[in-house]
């Protein structure tokens, strides 16, 4: 099989889209099929070129890493706010089908995946499956456009108003392309289970998969630090500081917990939107917290080795419900205690699975109180239990092998088309 991949984020960046992406590829490439990715330089996430030589090598084509053949396209440079961001990702997605159209011979694809968070990815998806005459999988990583609904905020202001019918418009495009795609992939079953209510005729869930983590085998628990009674709890967050991830909420109840006398501290690795106002709420309320920006994957095993518990945290938005942060899988596998203040489908796996606890989201006094009580405690995650669900559901091999099934599924689609010329 030869798969053409859509994507404005991959290696050599890291982040979940990225990691994701790497092992597929990889399994792919070994299970013998050829992979032709199309996709701008690494440039995520400060917006500026990173990497090697030939990756900034915009219209040149490169080897990656697994033997796939990677076509760099255009993009812009950004600083991170929304319109630049989205400048830049309109212009990889057009470049991105005007390469798969000249390259078509060279490519020839028998099947077209587009991969989301950046939107307009799924346009280029769309138009370059229709122009190749082939089947089109699109995957979306994010609840979209429940998200868009559930983030719109009308306000009065000009601006407020622009910025709810932009994002109406793009939740109607979403669901317009949605509904012409040969098969949509998900990250969780309830959003399957969402879009199928929709009406869409073939929906699948492949689950994001638990990657590696560079030098850690296993992390530091309470029981293996020798921990005691009045010992420090330490918490540790990784992932995106944004407004959907409601981290000031978990800092009021890292002081509401020091209040009552619990020695609780917290470490955020991550940038985002909203860390500037995570850090002002943190010097207003004086609690020990490190906010250590983007930290490299190859240091994050200290991290873990550090941290007694690992905090998941979403905003109670409906489109979140349908969403399991892929950090989750990793504290799954490494058997990682974790504290959730999260909701739906995340908070149903932390509870089966034996993880950790679940507060509503939002709560900031009954996070705090279980923070009280792990601090006398110490931690207890059911680690053989965790371990067995992410062998089970999200494993590099279990996901890759579901992909490659559900691509096979929609070649026959590809002997009622006439091929490009």
């Amino acid at each position: 099989m030869r798969i053409l991949l859509l994507t404005h984020y991959y290696n050599p960046e890291l982040g979940p889209p990225q990691l994701r992406w790497s092992a597929l590829v990889r399994n792919f490439v070994a299970a013998g099929h050829e992979v032709h990715v199309v996709a701008p330089p690494p440039h995520y996430p400060s917006g500026k070129g990173i990497g090697a030589a030939e990756a900034h090598d915009v219209g040149g084509t490169h080897l990656g890493q697994h033997g796939e053949t990677v076509h760099r396209v255009r993009w812009r440079e950004h600083d991170g706010t929304a319109l630049t961001t989205l400048v830049d990702q309109c212009l990889s997605a057009a470049d991105g089908v005007l390469t798969s159209w000249r390259r078509r011979r060279q490519i020839a694809p028998d099947v077209v995946v587009s991969t989301v968070p950046a939107l307009p990815t799924m346009g280029a998806g769309f138009l370059a499956s229709r122009l190749l005459r082939v089947p089109w999988v699109l995957e979306m990583r994010d609840a979209w456009p429940d998200l868009a609904s559930d983030a719109r905020n009308p306000g009065r202001a000009l601006k407020q108003q622009v910025r709810w019918y932009a994002v109406g418009a793009a939740a109607r495009g979403v669901t317009f392309l949605q509904r012409r795609a040969d098969v949509v992939v998900t990250t969780t079953d309830s959003f399957t289970q969402t879009l199928v209510q929709r009406g869409l005729r073939r929906v699948s869930t492949v689950r994001n998969a638990h990657h590696p983590v560079p030098g850690l085998q296993e992390p530091g628990s309470t029981e293996r630090r020798g921990w005691a009674p009045g010992d420090p709890l330490h918490v540790v967050y990784v992932g995106t500081v944004g407004r959907a991830q409601d981290l000031e909420t978990a800092v009021r109840a890292l002081a509401l917990a020091r209040a009552a006398g619990a020695d609780v501290r917290l470490r955020v690795l991550g940038t985002g939107a909203r860390l500037p106002l995570v850090r002002s709420l943190v010097a207003e309320l004086g609690v020990p917290v490190e906010l250590l920006g983007h930290v490299p994957r190859s240091e994050i095993y200290a991290h873990y080795q550090w941290a007694d518990t690992l905090l998941v945290s979403l905003r109670d938005w409906k489109g979140l419900h349908k969403a399991v942060p892929s950090k989750l899988y990793e504290a799954l596998a490494l058997g990682l205690h974790v504290s959730g203040m999260v909701a739906g489908e995340t908070r149903a796996i932390i509870e089966e699975t034996g993880a950790g606890f679940a507060v509503e989201p939002g709560d900031e006094e009954a996070l705090a109180r279980q923070w009280v009580d792990l601090a006398r405690t110490g931690t207890h995650p059911d680690r053989a239990r965790m371990r067995a669900w992410a062998a089970e559901h999200a494993s590099e091999t279990g996901t890759s092998t579901t992909y490659l099934g559900l691509l096979a599924d929609v070649l026959p689609a590809r002997r009622e088309r006439v091929p490009a010329r």
